[in-house]
């Protein structure tokens, strides 16, 4: 996969680009990351990217001269038309151009495997109070944000973006089952691999939360791990995470129950889990 990112403060991305399993997949070639500073793409002495909007306002939005130049000197980007598949019917090109904007789309784990399965993603890094909506309507073909929140910049957006996508290519965690098994992961079906096999956990989250994890010492300060886990029986284990998980759920993030397909067994263990509060 190759990602670039288009900003006004490139060194932002030294630190964030070059630890764990980003480090490990640039340098295994399995993505490729390109930082570009629109900086170079102005054309005064001051290098100036923002300027005041029409109509009056506060604040100051960024220009689109230096976007829409840098974005064109990166070569091999489909055009807006073929990237919405408006001519073709369908997704003609696995590329996506980026706009990180409050007033986006909200990242989630269904949006980052949509992503991890492209070709190329460019991510443009608004600032200030915004950005020449003309980029919005003739670069980008989608607007992303990473939360229900105001940032000062697009940049770590970006950098979560990056970190959600890229470690769900295959091959950049060590165990890739992993990433099938965690929190907001939708079903089994959909954790399956290629070649046919399921996680070997004894739980997937379903797109619930996930359930609590224990490792050694079984016994921590008299904290002792729940008897269930150490007992080697695996239907037990399997039942003890799944109503763990579903009360974490109902306890912190209770909207996610309805996005969920819940089994007869979940609305059973949810019953008990009510019945015990």
């Amino acid at each position: 996969m190759q990602i670039d990112i288009l900003t006004i403060f490139p060194d932002f991305f030294a630190g964030p680009l070059s630890f764990g399993i980003i480090r490990r997949a640039r340098e295994t070639a399995l993505v490729e990351i390109s930082i570009h500073d629109l900086r170079a793409f102005t054309k005064d002495k001051h290098r100036t990217v923002d300027d005041r909007p029409f109509g009056g306002g506060e604040g100051m939005v960024l220009k689109p001269e230096p976007i829409f130049e840098c974005l064109e000197s990166l070569g091999g980007i489909a055009s807006r038309d073929e990237r919405l598949g408006v001519k073709a019917g369908d997704k003609s090109t696995k590329q996506s151009v980026i706009l990180l904007s409050a007033q986006g789309r909200r990242l989630d784990q269904s949006l980052a495997a949509e992503l991890a399965a492209l070709d190329r993603i460019i991510l443009i890094c608004g600032r200030y109070e915004g950005i020449d909506e003309r980029i919005n309507e003739h670069l980008a073909d989608r607007e992303v944000s990473i939360g229900d929140y105001v940032l000062s910049g697009g940049e770590l957006g970006a950098a979560v973006i990056v970190d959600t996508v890229v470690r769900l290519i295959p091959g950049a965690v060590g165990n890739q089952n992993s990433t099938r098994q965690e929190s907001f992961t939708n079903s089994v079906s959909e954790v399956t691999r290629e070649d046919g096999d399921a996680p070997s956990s004894t739980c997937v989250s379903g797109g619930l939360l996930d359930y609590p994890h224990y490792t050694r010492p079984a016994d921590f300060r008299g904290m002792a791990v729940p008897e269930v886990l150490v007992n080697g029986n695996h239907d037990q284990i399997r039942s003890w995470r799944r109503k763990t998980a579903l009360a974490k759920t109902l306890r912190n993030r209770p909207d996610l129950l309805d996005r969920v397909a819940l089994t007869p067994e979940d609305k059973k263990l949810l019953a008990q889990i009510k019945g015990e509060h």
